[in-house]
């Protein structure tokens, strides 16, 4: 059992660095688009700062190559400073002198927003260099980003070997809601997968085939699934080094009295048009679930008990192809079974929907969840202190 935040003890005026995962969408004014990622991380920040430790929050914001304005935390620092008034400060600078002197200059019970970890490239390298730099800035770490926790950076995995360590309030959440799932599973549990990439899901099918009552699968990747069926899928995308596997899974989940459902009907491009097609064939792309799929999905998720959904089932960003994914978004929703979705387009869907109050559990961490899905380890959390 990983330490968590309440096994701090005697920790005011200690310096507490909090590893956030803050890595949300912003507009070109640098307005916040979607605050999911922030008001989660929202009660372990509350948490250390009533425990009136000297709080320094990390985060890396999009993908830049050095210094960016468009990805700077300031705007993160001013929706913070909304919710904490009077005690957020930002500093323009990752580490040194500058970084040092703000948080000398700190009092107990307020906080300090670094900038974007990224536009140092040791972020990334892990390099022992950057971890010595952010390491020197506390007296403890908090990891509190699940996003991230299945990488090894230096602001999560380095600096967690080099200081006092536990995880805060949401990755506990995430790593409880999964250990529920795939530790005490309801049946009939149902998982739902899509995207476009089969090699993606491979390993996650794989992990599920042991526990799943029933496997769904859309999004591109279904197409490799029907090709390895021997159906005609036209012109849509398809993993050709992948149709082995998808035989494998297939034969497998027959052996275990496991059932795939896959698509039956298709919206396809034809032509440049959307069209709905009962057959796909040549000069036909799929790129959502049809009707029949739709109706044939839904009444299995409706006898579920426990799903797990990452994935889209169409070509979500088109609003063409986005019909099947929001139609099973509140299938998921209207279900009585304990849920579970995770990756982006998935949770992005969810929200649109208007269900996301009727999901039991939306993951913050669309490649960390999928590794956790796996079975796999995720190396930021192994390396923090157990009890």
């Amino acid at each position: 059992m990983k330490r968590t935040i309440r096994d701090l003890k005697n920790i005011e005026g200690k310096r507490v660095l909090l590893r956030c995962d803050f890595n949300v969408p912003l507009d070109n004014y640098g307005d916040i688009l979607d605050d999911t990622r922030i008001t989660a991380e929202l009660p372990t920040i509350d948490y250390l700062l009533k425990q009136k430790v000297k709080l320094i929050v990390c985060s890396h914001l999009g993908r830049p190559k050095g210094y960016d304005k468009y990805l700077s935390m300031f705007p993160i620092a001013v929706y913070l400073m909304k919710h904490f008034p009077n005690k957020v400060k930002f500093c323009n600078k990752v580490v040194g002198n500058e970084v040092n002197v703000a948080i000398e200059k700190m009092k107990p019970g307020e906080m300090i927003v670094l900038e974007n970890l990224r536009f140092d490239e040791g972020e990334e390298k892990n390099s022992p260099e950057f971890v010595a730099k952010l390491a020197r800035l506390a007296d403890i770490y908090v990891d509190d980003a699940f996003g991230v926790t299945h990488r090894k950076h230096a602001s999560n995995y380095g600096v967690a070997l080099k200081l006092p360590n536990a995880i805060g309030f949401l990755i506990e959440k995430e790593l409880n809601v999964f250990q529920k799932v795939f530790e005490h599973t309801d049946h009939p549990f149902v998982a739902i997968f899509g995207g476009a990439k089969v090699s993606d899901k491979l390993n996650l099918i794989n992990n599920v085939l042991d526990k799943a009552d029933a496997i769904i699968i859309g999004g591109g990747m279904a197409y490799t699934f029907l090709q390895a069926q021997g159906i005609n899928i036209g012109d849509s995308i398809v993993s050709l080094d992948q149709v082995d596997n998808a035989k494998d899974i297939l034969e497998k989940a027959k052996e275990k009295n496991i059932k795939i459902l896959l698509p039956v009907d298709h919206v396809a491009l034809v032509g440049g048009r959307a069209k709905k097609v009962k057959q796909l064939e040549k000069g036909m792309v799929g790129l959502d679930i049809g009707r029949k799929t739709i109706k044939l999905f839904t009444q299995e998720i409706m006898q579920a008990k426990q799903i797990i959904w990452n994935g889209p089932l169409g070509k979500y960003e088109d609003s063409r192809f986005k019909k099947g994914t929001m139609k099973i978004a509140r299938a998921v929703a209207k279900s009585q079974a304990y849920s579970i979705v995770g990756g982006g387009d998935s949770v992005s869907a969810v929200k649109e929907s208007g269900v996301a109050d009727k999901i039991n559990h939306l993951s913050t961490g669309g490649g960390a969840s999928l590794k956790l899905m796996e079975g796999k380890v995720l190396p930021a959390i192994e390396v923090i202190d157990t009890l």
